[in-house]
């Protein structure tokens, strides 16, 4: 059954003197706040690999931001932002970024109602070498503030290449500021690895070689995950209940290899951000999908809630395990839409580092989610002992309340 859940009652009160806007000079010199059982304490971040049980399975969220915001000018001169969400043709992300002369792109575009549907040219100064890209942007399907995009551009460089030249890191509009130098270096994991996302999985950004090095130490596994992370991230619960509101695709992939050692069990497995939960989480309805049809579906919206499955979290990876097998693959690709409010069962995750996510959010109801209800003690907790909150703020350990 589907919850009906009303968003506001996950609210709190947020000034905006507590929205870090810039990032700490140190990645790992934030606060660190560690929730267990209903208590709560405070930590720094480097102290995180001390805080961690031995022998867990730790796993990240290795997906990198691209500078995905461009801006077009008409000949009329109206300037016109085009915010690239995810590729359309081709649809395979890297195969998009090795185009070298066209490709199509989901876009966001800002000032939409000005673009009437004529050829844009990217501004930039005339004298700028990136004038003779001769970067062009068409219009093929409208669908309100949102629509397909064809970019056109010349000199063979692949569109990576055209991003990297062209667009700029899309922070997070919270932070009521343009996009400046610090953050082409912060606004993104050490470890990110896969271009894809337009928004960074901000658990990570916390960490640093070092710490990284140090949870190893203590004979740690560290395994990634990758789950391109959308626009829709961003987007703000408009309706009172929760079940009106729609969860955007993301695509994730999931090694074989990885598969194999949540099937071995036995360790706790600590999850790095919230979209390495969703993520992980999102495994047990696949495996079920293969079970009873046969093939990886996509994971829908409210597939946790709609009915009873019988089937065991092993069972599951079974059979996830058997299909890439049985297909010769290394890797589950799919696509989740997932949801995790309170009532969702939990079967992989026990630990989560996450930082302070907005009030009525959908993050806020998987915090909700992943603590048994308690989240206003965390919350709490943070606002009264000066945590920083949002992308750029500190962190916190939570342990699963079940």
């Amino acid at each position: 059954m589907i919850p009906q859940i009303r968003i506001e009652d996950y609210n709190y009160p947020l000034p905006d003197d507590r929205i870090a806007k810039y990032p700490l000079p140190e990645r790992d010199a934030s606060k660190l706040l560690v929730y267990r059982d209903g208590d709560v304490c405070e930590k720094v971040f480097r102290d995180l690999p001390g805080l961690l049980p031995e022998d867990a399975l730790m796993v990240f969220n290795d997906t990198k931001v691209v500078p995905a915001r461009m801006h077009f000018k008409r000949t009329s001169g109206a300037h016109i932002e085009i915010f690239c969400l995810e590729p359309v043709f081709p649809v395979e992300y890297n195969t998009n970024f090795a185009s070298v002369e066209s490709c199509r792109w989901k876009c966001v575009i800002g000032n939409s109602k000005r673009w009437k549907g004529d050829i844009l040219q990217y501004d930039c100064p005339e004298d700028s070498t990136l004038a003779a890209m001769h970067l062009e942007a068409s219009l093929i399907e409208r669908d309100g503030q949102t629509g397909t995009v064809e970019f056109r551009w010349k000199g063979g460089a692949p569109f990576s290449k055209v991003l990297e030249e062209c667009g700029q890191v899309p922070i997070p509009p919270y932070l009521n500021r343009e996009t400046e130098a610090i953050d082409i270096d912060r606004y993104q994991t050490t470890y990110a690895h896969i271009r894809g996302s337009v928004a960074a999985p901000t658990a990570g950004l916390h960490f640093t070689q070092a710490t990284l090095e140090a949870i190893r130490g203590k004979s740690i596994d560290i395994q990634n995950v990758c789950l391109h992370v959308g626009a829709g991230t961003f987007l703000p619960v408009k309706s009172s209940l929760v079940s009106e509101h729609p969860m955007h695709r993301e695509p994730f992939s999931v090694s074989l290899s990885l598969l194999r050692k949540l099937r071995e069990g036995g360790r706790p497995v600590i999850a790095v951000g919230t979209t390495s939960v969703r993520t992980l989480e999102s495994l047990y309805y696949a495996g079920v999908s293969i079970i009873e049809d046969g093939e990886a579906h996509d994971i829908g919206q409210w597939d946790p809630y709609e009915k009873e499955l019988p089937y065991t979290t092993e069972e599951a990876l079974d059979a996830i395990i058997g299909y890439l097998e049985k297909n010769r693959l290394e890797e589950l690709r799919l696509g989740t839409r997932i949801i995790i409010v309170p009532g969702f069962r939990f079967r992989l995750v026990d630990m989560m580092v996450t930082n302070f996510h907005q009030p009525e959010s959908t993050l806020i109801l998987l915090i909700s989610a992943f603590v048994g209800g308690d989240w206003r003690t965390i919350y709490n907790f943070a606002l009264e002992n000066g945590f920083r909150f949002l992308s750029y703020g500190d962190s916190s350990l939570l342990y699963r309340r079940d």
